[in-house]
């Protein structure tokens, strides 16, 4: 069993009601293109964590052809909230509507094995430049979230931990958000996380931190490839 990960897939039925070509040549058959790799890619038994912008549905009745199409793929899928789901409801009418086919991320963790995911949607960070009191009460709300799915985590005696977000914890190497100190204080290995898309991808950090092993998968920035977390060469899970 091997664990994956990618963000962003923006979604909009066939043909697409919202073509992502308008953000770039590059994101041409972009919805094909992830289907190809994570057909390559990805056996039954595997799981894949979406990190949110899953579809651009406004709401849960409109969203089932796109949520069908990601059902047919491989795998057991794992679902977080992006800001662009408009569709993302209460957990329990999602998982009255879904819940055979996706489990979904939210004050909560899943246990694969010894290993937690954990997450949250997360929010802009206190840096930006826009960041408003408004946001400063999202920001808040989102860290609370994340430590009741880190602390569902701690209950299930979880080894191993792996964090989503969609929103990025950091962006400078040195910066410290609520985000970030959760992590560390949990004990977190690995922190994936999308929303950023594009040339503003290397704005964005990447790369270890204080144990923590951070990882941008918006898949646009990953050529449409699925980013392998764990794998049973390196973990038995």
């Amino acid at each position: 069993m091997n664990i994956y990960a990618i963000g962003d897939l923006h979604l909009s039925g066939d043909p697409p009601s919202k073509p992502m070509e308008i953000f770039g040549d590059h994101w041409a058959g972009h919805k094909e293109k992830i289907k190809n790799n994570w057909l390559q890619t990805v056996h039954e038994d595997d799981v894949v964590i979406i990190c949110g912008d899953i579809s651009w549905a406004m709401g849960l009745e409109n969203v089932a052809e796109d949520l069908a199409w990601l059902k047919e793929l491989p795998g057991r899928k794992l679902l977080l909230r992006g800001n662009h789901d408009y569709w993302w409801t209460s957990l329990k009418k999602m998982q009255a509507a879904y819940g055979k086919d996706f489990e979904f991320i939210q004050n909560n963790c899943t246990m694969i094995g010894d290993v937690a995911i954990c997450g949250t949607r997360g929010w802009i960070l206190p840096t930006a430049e826009s960041f408003t009191e408004e946001d400063k009460k999202i920001y808040e709300r989102e860290a609370i979230r994340l430590k009741m799915s880190l602390d569902d985590a701690k209950k299930a005696n979880a080894k191993e931990i792996i964090c989503a977000l969609h929103y990025p914890p950091l962006f400078a190497p040195e910066e410290e958000s609520l985000f970030t100190n959760l992590l560390e204080e949990y004990g977190v290995k690995h922190c994936i996380y999308g929303h950023i898309h594009g040339l503003d991808h290397v704005l964005t950090f990447e790369g270890e931190r204080k144990g923590v092993n951070y990882k941008l998968t918006s898949c646009d920035t990953q050529e449409f490839k699925l980013y392998e977390i764990l794998s049973t060469d390196t973990k038995t899970i």
